[in-house]
């Protein structure tokens, strides 16, 4: 256990209560779930570094690397499914309403279709590596939870302290532009990242045992 896969671990472990924290009724409880989130999205850029700066990539880590990745998606995407669905106005999506079922479908789908495509692939002696597309999938994936995450107390914030004036006016339109646009093209690289594994890997489709 090097301290890469010791952040990986804390990076499991806090997923979990990030989606109690977003969850919460309270504001101070919805800022926290903010503010980790950033901290566990991070902590898989530094743990990545140090497994490659110091030779620390070990079998362990990366078997529990994608796991902390998709449970991290997980443990905001479902919660945030179930929020935009409150009836109260301020837990609506800016730009899309609720969440859609059909992007968490797409979302979450392509996940499974990955996993269990290079599952295929490594018993076929070939490791795939995660392409460009699908680290850049990744990344406004993250910066569509991490700015609903924000968005969410921000607005209770607004509400209770009345908030007013040009800046708030135009950040919030700058903030709600950034939700609905990271959202769509995370939707977008989500279906072209599967795409272009099968083009890439397409010799693979229907090769025998």
């Amino acid at each position: 256990m090097n301290l890469p896969n010791a952040i990986t671990v804390a990076r499991i472990a806090v997923s979990p209560l990030i989606a109690w924290l977003a969850l919460a009724p309270s504001v101070a409880s919805r800022y926290a779930a903010f503010v980790l989130f950033l901290l566990a999205a991070f902590s898989d850029v530094w743990d990545g570094y140090l497994a490659r700066r110091h030779g620390w990539i070990t079998d362990t880590g990366k078997l529990l690397d994608p796991i902390a990745d998709k449970l991290l998606l997980v443990s905001t995407f479902v919660p945030i499914f179930f929020i935009s669905r409150r009836a109260d106005a301020l837990s609506s999506l800016p730009w899309w309403g609720t969440l859609p079922v059909w992007v968490v479908v797409v979302v979450f789908g392509r996940e499974l279709f990955v996993t269990l495509f290079r599952a295929y692939a490594a018993r076929r002696g070939i490791v795939i590596a995660a392409g460009t597309l699908g680290k850049r999938k990744a990344l406004l994936q993250n910066f569509f939870i991490g700015g609903l995450l924000l968005w969410y107390p921000l607005l209770l914030s607004a509400t209770a302290m009345q908030w007013s004036g040009s800046f708030w006016a135009g950040w919030r339109t700058f903030h709600a532009t950034w939700i609905g646009v990271t959202l769509g093209l995370a939707v977008l690289l989500t279906v072209l990242s599967m795409g272009d594994y099968l083009w890439r890997y397409r010799a693979l489709v229907g090769r025998k045992e």
